[in-house]
């Protein structure tokens, strides 16, 4: 079982600062990133494609260079913030379709997407599948086609049945799930239970800890705050256990990304401790 980190981890040092967090006193680059990474001697990276400063071809093929390098497995993550916008955006369908042979020339065969968000978690989601799958199954063709494996992720927006429900919809080999282990939790939906139907169709992971944050409302997004992994209530171990028994071959990939009043502005040290207490559970599945 291997551990890695998600660049969503530095979102505020990429310059997306939420309302309640404050600026940094100078920007990350990407290289910056991988060169934290490298320090925590991890297995793999993903990188979130919003934080890129560019997507020509050639940019790509030297940055995954650069992980190759570094030793690092990776995957190249779309869709932040809105996605497909729960399948109401041509632009965004056309773009992540090109991105899938951008995927490609990064070096790696794992593309993570979103369909939707937070945003629209109240909408029919009937409604929002069936206009979502049409979608999948036209993107997948081209997946197919460049062996890529397209990894949608529950990104605060369906249970885990419905995530099931979209992958049997879509019916390809090259369509499965980014699971985040904090977002289902979000939903109210039992992230153990989830792992349990979802384990066989996972491809990547974020894997977050969180507990409750009484300073909001229950219905805001943070009630269920960011905390290092092993301070929260999500069982990770649980999880990576049903990972491992599916045969699972990604990494497991640390993600922060809200953090609890007590860790505002120390989102490295959040890194550093999840990752040590991550690579203690990935080490029971040697």
């Amino acid at each position: 079982m291997k551990i890695g980190i998600d660049s969503y981890c530095f979102h505020r040092y990429f310059g997306e600062v939420y309302d309640f967090q404050e600026k940094p006193e100078k920007l990350a680059t990407v290289d910056d990133f991988l060169d934290f990474a490298k320090s925590y001697e991890v297995d793999g990276v993903s990188l979130e494609t919003c934080f890129l400063p560019s997507l020509d071809a050639g940019y790509l093929r030297e940055l995954g260079a650069k992980t190759k390098e570094y030793g690092f497995d990776t995957v190249f993550a779309w869709g932040h913030p809105h996605g497909l916008e729960r399948g109401l955006s041509p632009e965004a369908f056309e773009d992540m379709k090109a991105m899938i042979p951008m995927t490609r020339e990064f070096g790696t065969d794992v593309m993570r997407v979103c369909a939707s968000a937070y945003d629209w978690r109240k909408e029919d989601h009937a409604e929002q599948i069936a206009r979502l799958v049409p979608m999948f199954k036209e993107a997948v063709k081209i997946a197919e086609e460049y062996d890529v494996k397209m990894a949608v992720e529950n990104h605060i927006d369906y249970t885990a049945e419905e995530m099931l429900q979209m992958i049997e919809a879509v019916d390809s080999p090259n369509f499965g799930i980014n699971f985040d282990t904090g977002n289902f939790l979000r939903l109210l939906d039992d992230p153990v239970k989830g792992m349990e139907k979802l384990a066989p169709h996972t491809f990547s992971t974020h894997i977050k800890d969180l507990r409750v944050n009484t300073d909001v409302s229950p219905a805001d997004w943070t009630f269920f705050s960011g905390v290092p992994v092993g301070f929260g209530i999500i069982d990770n171990d649980k999880l990576a256990e049903l990972l491992h028994n599916a045969g699972y071959k990604g990494f497991l990939a640390v993600e922060i990304d809200a953090p609890a009043p007590e860790w505002l502005g120390m989102e490295k040290e959040m890194i550093g401790i999840s990752v040590k207490n991550l690579r203690k559970i990935a080490n029971k599945f040697k």
